[in-house]
């Protein structure tokens, strides 16, 4: 009897432990199942619904017109919200713009009725720039068209279009002068922000573009450029599209050249020297990124230069531009890192140890001068990033980007400082990098002198207190970068106070003037821009 006694608690100790293993495994693999997951659909997490105590929801339109029923109407009424999932605003509608006369006509039934106009493509931007309370709303994805001058080597553009269905076009003789690092953006999108990217030496996009043709407000089409109307130009280009639409633009475009990859681990501090004596002086150097470690053993400390240094001109027998791979152990490994140190120090391991291993190489060696063992790519293949493995089926949070230029003297001050600030919060880092900008002559500028940026990517959970959390960081690095004389990039949320804002943007009254010089009626609005003229304190 006691030995059968015995057998049943072993028995049952081996299947309590079976199905504690059983379990753990079914848990685990379910879970990884859920952070490989791309996403099933566009996050919906509410609104953010004040700026510095102001608050942003409108009331109902009372009367709303009727719809023009010649116009093509993908929406009528309705909600909209943008990369964040923290923008939800109601809209009066929204036009699915294809030709130029549907822009026309859709500006004549605002004028009307006393409707905002507001300018949306692919909506990255994250407080509400692409659509406002009871607004008209120009989808412009479909208003997308690409020419291509190979003789003057220029594209002319609609608004509408990616950036990843350019580079195909263009690939594989020509490549894109000036954009960001990921190729998600639309074009429209791009000028708006005046984006800058991977290419140090050419910087932001405004210095690629010869000319654009832009719809006013009161439908009148004038062409401007560096050279004439420059003072459109200026507005229009990082103007957040509250000075008219742009309808097409004619932009520079480059020899689509083959790069040698490398990559070298330095020391944060070391930057500043490392970008005057190695990377600035070396016109042969491309493209150039700079990845900040976000584990906790060195936080801003470690940083992974990559540099494209040219070899050779295109080759002739160059494949089409591949797709990312390993996309869902990717997103796995940025997910599991908002879990906290231990994979943080993993993500970290992965970027520095495994990803050289993965590299794709697209170029043979035989092509481009024989260069024995070195991973050959195109301008192409790096600047074809999608960033996939970002977006996710997590629904209770989202991840938010942040920009901070401050001037290259005193970078090493604003990073150290940007650290402390960083590792005494709660939420998560995913991704940190540095950029470099140049000078800016635009209305709005985010760099009047040359300046490196820091470039953010940070989880919260998208409740209120994730919220709260997010709002004291953002006013907390904003702080501590006016205080080296930088400035904080406006198209993310709108967690700023008015003064903050104005310290940054000194121009933005002169700013706001000339918006209702070029608009008298205020016809194109955002919550952005609303938000904007109700710090300033202009009414």
């Amino acid at each position: 009897m006691a030995e059968a006694q015995k057998g049943f608690r072993l028995s049952r100790r081996l299947l309590l432990g079976a199905a504690v293993v059983g379990g753990a495994v079914l848990w685990g693999g379910t879970t990884v199942a859920r952070l490989a997951r791309g996403p099933s659909g566009p996050k919906n997490a509410g609104r953010i619904a004040d700026i510095d105590g102001i608050v942003l929801p409108l009331k109902p339109l009372e009367n709303a017109p009727a719809f023009d029923s010649s116009l093509p109407w993908s929406a009528k009424g309705g909600d909209i919200n943008d990369a964040s999932g923290l923008s939800m605003t109601p809209v009066y509608g929204v036009v699915e713009v294809s030709k130029e006369e549907h822009i026309a006509k859709a500006l004549v039934l605002a004028r009307a009725n006393g409707l905002k106009v507001s300018l949306a493509a692919i909506r990255h931007s994250m407080g509400g720039h692409a659509f406002d309370d009871n607004a008209l709303v120009l989808d412009l994805r479909n208003f997308n068209k690409v020419t291509v001058d190979a003789a003057a080597k220029t594209m002319t553009l609609q608004p509408g279009a990616r950036w990843q269905d350019i580079q195909t076009l263009l690939h594989p003789r020509f490549a894109v002068k000036a954009m960001q690092s990921t190729d998600i953006f639309s074009v429209g999108g791009s000028l708006s922000v005046n984006a800058h990217g991977m290419d140090h030496q050419a910087s932001s996009v405004a210095g690629s573009i010869r000319s654009m043709r832009v719809m006013l407000a009161d439908g009148s089409v004038t062409t401007c450029s560096p050279s004439e109307n420059a003072d459109l130009f200026r507005h229009v280009v990082g103007g957040y599209g509250l000075f008219g639409v742009v309808l097409e633009a004619t932009l520079d475009i480059v020899d689509n050249v083959v790069y040698r990859t490398s990559r070298e681990i330095i020391k944060s501090d070391d930057f500043p020297k490392f970008f005057a004596e190695m990377l600035e002086p070396n016109k042969e150097i491309g493209l150039f990124y700079g990845h900040l470690s976000t584990a906790p053993g060195n936080f801003l400390e470690d940083m992974i230069v990559y540099r494209y240094d040219k070899v050779a001109d295109q080759p002739a027998d160059q494949p089409g531009i591949g797709e990312p791979g390993s996309v869902g152990l990717k997103r796995v490994i940025i997910n599991l890192a908002k879990w906290g140190s231990l994979f943080q120090e993993l993500k970290w391991f992965t970027e520095k140890t495994l990803e050289p291993k993965f590299e794709s190489c697209t170029v043979a060696r035989s092509s481009a001068m024989a260069e024995g063992e070195a991973c050959l790519v195109t301008r192409n293949n790096p600047m074809h990033d999608s960033v996939p493995y970002l977006f996710n089926d997590l629904p209770d949070e989202t991840d938010i980007l942040h920009e901070y230029f401050i001037p290259r003297a005193v970078y090493i001050e604003f990073i150290a400082e940007a650290r402390e600030i960083l590792c005494n919060q709660t939420l998560p880092v995913l991704n940190a990098s540095v950029r470099i900008v140049h000078k800016e002559d635009v209305a709005l500028t985010y760099a009047p002198e040359p300046a490196y940026s820091l470039v953010l990517y940070i989880n919260q959970p998208t409740d209120a207190d994730g919220t709260a959390r997010m709002r004291a960081l953002t006013r907390a690095l904003i702080d501590v970068t006016i205080k080296h004389g930088g400035r904080f990039f406006l198209p993310y949320q709108l967690h700023f106070t008015a003064s903050e804002l104005l310290a940054s943007y000194p121009e933005l009254p002169a700013f706001l003037a000339s918006k209702r010089q070029y608009d008298p009626t205020e016809l194109f609005s955002s919550t952005f821009y609303r938000a904007i003229k109700a710090l300033s304190g202009v009414v």
